[in-house]
């Protein structure tokens, strides 16, 4: 989870915007890199596990974004956005398609079984 919003709160840096996340207004990071309030906002556990305080968990979270978000995960995260997917282990999938109904996985690509091209 806080990769996703490693990923979310890096965008605008990515997209040459801001250089800095602290400086994009319209994203979280500000509450929970650096202690804004707004009522829009409530703390998700993973990030309240950053640390015993809300100074602690500031510090922790501004650490999160020393690095931009690149190679495999930056892969993986992308290609779920683009296919309309969830992304995390088999279990929260199952979790997402049993409540919403829709498949969280990818199809394998292949022609159906017992398909055989005609010879001219």
């Amino acid at each position: 989870m806080l990769q996703l919003y490693r990923y979310i709160e890096l965008n605008p840096v990515r997209a040459n915007m801001v250089d800095d996340p602290a400086n994009y207004t319209w994203s979280s990071y500000q509450v929970n890199g650096l202690g804004k309030i707004s009522s829009m906002c409530t703390p998700h556990p993973l990030y309240l596990g950053l640390g015993s305080d809300k100074q602690q968990r500031q510090v922790s979270y501004r650490c999160l974004f020393t690095h931009q978000v690149e190679g495999k995960l930056l892969d993986d995260i992308r290609k779920s956005i683009n296919k309309g997917m969830a992304i995390g282990t088999n279990r929260f999938k199952l979790e997402i398609e049993t409540l919403t109904g829709r498949r969280m996985k990818a199809k394998k690509f292949s022609r159906p079984e017992g398909w055989k091209k005609d010879k001219f």
